[in-house]
């Protein structure tokens, strides 16, 4: 490529970053201005002790943030998984990650370890506040990659097909022992059970989203670093090697890099579906499939997705007469554009 090209593909990534970016900036104004409770952003802003600023700084902005990380992470994990597997339906969970975590994060809650404490006493000090079912996620979430990826080891010229079927028969597992633990549960824990497996946004403290953001920030800084080895590897793994690509190190730094990334929103957030994988599908369609673009261009329009979806969740609260968990709007509003997308592509060949 001449040097006049590498220019316009940069100033392309960058305006359409730059485009990305001013609309998840204004997905988030709304989630932090609206919502079930009106607000005045004035009060909120100058009087820190009125109720408009509690609600503010306590509730939305918190809760927007964590959609903002959340829904960044599942967007480009999505959309560097599909390029991995040569999948294009392959999501964030597809690797036994969600398996993984809703595994131990039902286990936590049939359990009733509310607290890091409470799983672990005197050995984590200052967390020990932390949420118990969020631990318990994401150290399961931890175990069925390794798990798979142990698995899957020594595939080398099927190495994604077969790291792709351990993932999904691991989910199949996982799903048969939540079953069994809802079976044998306190039947005033379902509830609690329910709830986190379909996937809501909370109210984390500064600390815990801190710990998220610096997580999310370096699985997608990975993501994007190793962006461009990774459309060399969608072309074949023997191209790849052909090309210079370090196909095996590479695959590996990035199986690790979206596991991280999903067990880290999974372990706050449960199970959000169609994020990671409506999302890079209608970027692909729109703009291709250059990693290099396609990565960060996820990021971003995941975290305006997820955010605007949390909205919605609270803005319906007159008339359900309380929130539907946020993973459910995800689906509601993912699973039509999904077949609709299907439908278009197979009229048009």
């Amino acid at each position: 490529m001449t040097r006049e090209g590498r220019a316009l593909r940069a100033s392309r990534v960058l305006g359409l970053c730059a485009a990305g970016l001013a609309l998840t900036g204004v997905a988030f104004a709304l989630a932090v201005r609206f919502g079930e409770q009106p607000i005045s952003l004035s009060a909120a802003l100058g009087e820190p002790q009125s109720s408009d600023a509690v609600i503010f700084w306590s509730l939305r902005l918190p809760r927007a943030l964590l959609g903002v990380i959340v829904g960044a992470g599942l967007a480009a994990s999505g959309a560097t998984l599909q390029g991995l597997l040569r999948n294009p339906l392959a999501d964030p969970f597809v690797l036994g990650v969600s398996g993984g975590a809703a595994l131990g994060a039902t286990l936590a809650i049939a359990l009733g370890l509310a607290t890091v404490g409470q799983v672990a006493p005197g050995l984590l000090g200052g967390f020990e506040r932390l949420s118990g079912p969020a631990l318990l996620a994401f150290l399961g979430a931890g175990a069925s990659v390794l798990f798979v990826l142990a698995v899957s080891r020594g595939h080398s010229t099927r190495a994604p097909y077969a790291t792709l079927l351990t993932g999904v028969v691991f989910n199949t597992f996982a799903a048969a022992a939540i079953t069994l633990i809802k079976a044998l549960s306190n039947p005033d824990r379902l509830g609690e059970l329910l709830f986190w497996l379909a996937g809501t946004l909370g109210y984390e403290r500064t600390s815990t989203l801190g710990l998220a953001a610096l997580l999310q920030a370096v699985a997608l800084g990975v993501m994007v670093a190793l962006s461009g080895r990774l459309n060399l590897m969608m072309l074949g793994d023997e191209d790849a090697v052909a090309l210079g690509v370090p196909v095996a190190r590479t695959r590996r730094l990035l199986l690790l890099a979206t596991s991280a990334s999903v067990a880290g929103a999974v372990a706050l957030t449960g199970l959000i579906g169609f994020v990671g994988l409506i999302v890079p599908h209608l970027l692909r369609l729109a703009f291709g499939p250059d990693q290099r673009l396609l990565v960060p261009l996820s990021a971003l329009g995941g975290a305006a997705f997820l955010v605007l979806a949390d909205l919605l969740t609270r803005l319906s609260y007159p008339l359900f007469g309380g929130e539907p968990p946020v993973g459910v709007v995800t689906a509601l509003l993912g699973g039509p554009l999904f077949i609709a997308l299907l439908y278009r592509r197979g009229s048009a060949m």
